[in-house]
């Protein structure tokens, strides 16, 4: 590291940060200044969330990286915040201070937020938040240099540097089957991050170590699809999860775009368990502290199971076809109790293919019932108890003013899988397995991470 970087300086009240020009800008000057104490943890990861909504297209705005960074910037932060508070074990070090600077908890925090964004999203700008999250002084006196950021800088670059490598720019290209029971593109474009199963992990020992078995325990695509197991999900979704459905209730619906939040412009999956996360730790008045380390360790565990749940998706040898190509092509299943709807459709894409979602990457493992479980285990766990009486929200367009109140966090796990079948993107299967490998991610991340 250079002798600049370690001997940054911070800006002082009222400074300005100049931004890149031509960038995006995700925060704005706030309407009243942010007040002395205001919690750096939830700021940051209202920033990020902004950064969610702002990614577009393929890949940028796949969960598996939106996961990713928000493992990286969550991660950095805890590891800057406990190298002035001892709150737990560092997930990679803890950093000392420099020279005869003196040393803000609460700007290091800020700047390691900072250099994270700013490096996962380089064609944003994060210069105005920054300014913004250092709208007051440093607590103290400078010392004789001033005031340093160099913990804030070590904790984000060794981050940055941990990640390098780790298979996330992997672009081998996918080739989709046309063999029945295989997953083929439904009109989102080519297949997203298929080689995330192969990213290095934050805390499994790899993509595979909680691998489950193949659709129904099958072992070949054939057997799967002659099933009565397969019939009855087939039945299933095809009328739950038709856009034109006589069976779906309106509470069902509900559930269905509630937890979508699919599309560009929304904070995307993840990013709804990070603001449900913001929720419940609001509501029971969490300390930054706490907020360090319950964010880093909800964010690990949803980086772990964007890479465990497409790992199943792809690494395997039945890549599951979605339900809107299983039921339009069900003549070839092999299957007698399976007839074809050739028009069939998902309430996903109903009425348009523009506003709507049909994801480009197979069925099996469910990505929202993994990131669900994942997420449920690690709020139970961390708050020893799995009541929330929290009433939760979404900012899916198709489900304006729609509250939920599953009562557990267990329950709005499952409440998250279930809705993909009433969405018609998902077999029960899915999410059900989906389920059990982010249950099994978040009992690794928890008793093995930040001790």
């Amino acid at each position: 590291m250079t002798a600049l970087s370690r001997r940054r300086l911070l800006t002082t009240a009222g400074a300005t940060i100049v931004a890149v020009g031509g960038a995006t800008t995700l925060a704005r000057t706030p309407a009243l200044a942010i007040p002395p104490g205001f919690d750096k943890v939830l700021y940051w990861n209202r920033i990020l969330l902004g950064a969610y909504r702002a990614a577009v297209g393929n890949p940028a705005a796949s969960p598996t990286l939106l996961s990713r960074a928000g493992a990286m910037m969550h991660l950095a932060i805890y590891d800057a915040y406990n190298s002035f508070a001892n709150i737990g074990a560092p997930y990679l070090a803890k950093y000392s201070r420099q020279g005869n600077f003196s040393y803000d908890l609460g700007q290091n925090v800020n700047w390691a937020a900072y250099r994270v964004l700013q490096s996962v999203f380089p064609t944003m700008s994060f210069t105005k938040a920054l300014s913004d999250s250092n709208a007051y002084p440093p607590i103290g006196e400078p010392g004789p240099e001033g005031w340093s950021t160099s913990i804030g800088e070590d904790a984000a670059v060794a981050i940055l540097n941990n990640r390098v490598n780790d298979g996330s720019t992997n672009t081998t290209p996918y080739t989709p089957s046309t063999a029945p029971g295989q997953w083929r593109p439904t009109g989102s474009g080519d297949a997203k991050t298929p080689n995330w199963g192969l990213v290095r992990p934050f805390s499994l020992s790899s993509g595979s170590q909680f691998r489950p078995p193949l659709p129904g325990g099958f072992a070949t695509v054939t057997a799967m699809l002659q099933s009565a197991a397969y019939t009855a999900q087939f039945n299933e979704v095809r009328d739950l999860g038709r856009d034109i459905s006589a069976t779906r209730t309106q509470v069902q619906t509900d559930i269905a775009f509630f937890w979508a939040c699919d599309l560009d412009g929304t904070y995307k999956p993840p990013g709804q368990l990070f603001y449900h996360t913001n929720q419940v730790s609001s509501a029971r008045s969490l300390t930054e502290a706490q907020n360090a380390k319950l964010f880093a360790l909800v964010a690990m565990a949803m980086a772990d199971a964007a890479i465990a749940a497409w790992d199943a998706k792809y690494q395997t040898s039945i890549d599951l076809w979605r339900p809107e190509t299983g039921i339009r092509e069900a003549a070839g299943d092999g299957n007698a109790s399976t007839a074809p709807i050739t028009d069939w459709k998902p309430l996903s894409v109903m009425r348009d293919n523009v506003t709507r979602f049909s994801p480009n990457f197979p069925a099996y493992v469910s990505g929202h019932a993994t990131f669900g479980a994942a997420w449920a285990g690690i709020m139970r766990r961390y708050f020893n108890s799995d009541s929330m009486p929290e009433v939760l929200t979404t900012e899916d367009p198709h489900a304006v003013g729609v509250t939920r109140a599953p009562g557990t966090f267990t329950a709005a796990a499952r409440e998250n899988g279930r809705s993909r079948i009433y969405l018609g993107v998902h077999w029960q299967w899915d999410a059900d397995q989906g389920y059990n490998t982010g249950e099994a991610i978040a009992n690794q991340v928890f008793n093995s991470r930040l001790r």
